[in-house]
Parts: C-alpha cells; structure tokens; sequence
C-alpha cells in the first residue's frame, strides 16, 4: 500500500472509525486519541494488508485499541456530549429547557446498555441503514432492530417521551 492509497483509505474510513470508538467509548476524547492509533497501526502494518479486507481491518484494530485502553487506566464507561451550543441566541428560559433536556438524555444515555447505545447513536447520528449498521457490527439485520427497538423503550421509560 502506497501513500496515495492509505490517503484514500483514511479519507474514506477516518470518520465511520472515530464515530464507531465514540459510541463504544462514550468519549469524543478517548476516540480522537485512539483513531490516531488505528491509522497509525495500518500504516505501521501496510505491506501485509490487502485494500480489499482493510475496512473490516480497521474496525479491529480500533476494538482492540479501544479494549486494550480501558484495561490499562480502568475507566469506567463516561458519556459526555453537548448538543446545545452556546452561540445560539434563543431566550434564557429556551436555553435553561434545551440544556436540562440535554442532560437527562446524557445521563439515560450513559446507562442505556452498550450495544444498544451504539445501534441507536450509529442509527440516529450517523444515519446508517439497519443494514449498514448490521455489516459493520457483523450481526444480522433481526439483531440490529431488536436493539434498536430495546433502545427507543428504554429511552420512552426514562424520558417519559417519543424519540
């Protein structure tokens, strides 16, 4: 692999990874470190990686990464994610109502179960298909929906409302 072609692969991979290690972890900090591992690892490993299997490659190599950081600081599972910007110009009574919101929804979503945390933020941040988001955790369709489904009545019990 030549360094045209790992530009292309990071290109096309960078993105899915990172967000795939942000669900896992929880931790926009903890993916952004390791990501930078996942690349880097390819690049160290190169000549012994076909272009054709590398997606499912990556994909390892950052669950590894991701296992292998939480073995060795023993953090506990933290999920931090403001979607409340602070430029926005909205009244303060809006803004107190979006920022209490936002923090129930990270508090149900930190103690959402981890494989369904992960199908619904790949499903509803990212906007994978059932289908998408069942190859890349290599499960099948009829997997993806029941913990989807778990999901959404788990945040309809803990949010008294309809995501």
């Amino acid at each position: 692999m030549d360094s045209g072609t790992f530009k292309k692969i990071f290109d096309r991979y960078y993105d899915n990874i990172r967000n795939f290690l942000y669900y896992k972890s929880g931790d926009i900090e903890v993916a952004e470190d390791l990501i930078q591992d996942v690349f880097l690892k390819l690049w160290e490993n190169r000549k012994r990686i076909r272009e054709e299997s590398v997606g499912g490659y990556l994909y390892t190599i950052a669950s590894n990464l991701l296992k292998n950081h939480y073995r060795r600081n023993e953090i506990t599972f933290r999920f931090i994610n403001t979607m409340v910007k602070e430029e926005e110009k909205e009244t303060p009574e809006y803004m107190l109502e979006v920022k209490e919101f936002d923090e129930r929804l990270q508090a149900v979503l930190a103690a959402m179960p981890e494989k369904s945390r992960e199908v619904f933020l790949m499903h509803r941040i990212d906007g994978l298909t059932y289908r998408e988001i069942a190859e890349r955790l290599e499960l099948s369709v009829k997997a993806i929906e029941k913990r989807m489904q778990k999901a959404l009545l788990f945040l309809e019990q803990y949010l008294d409302q309809r995501i």
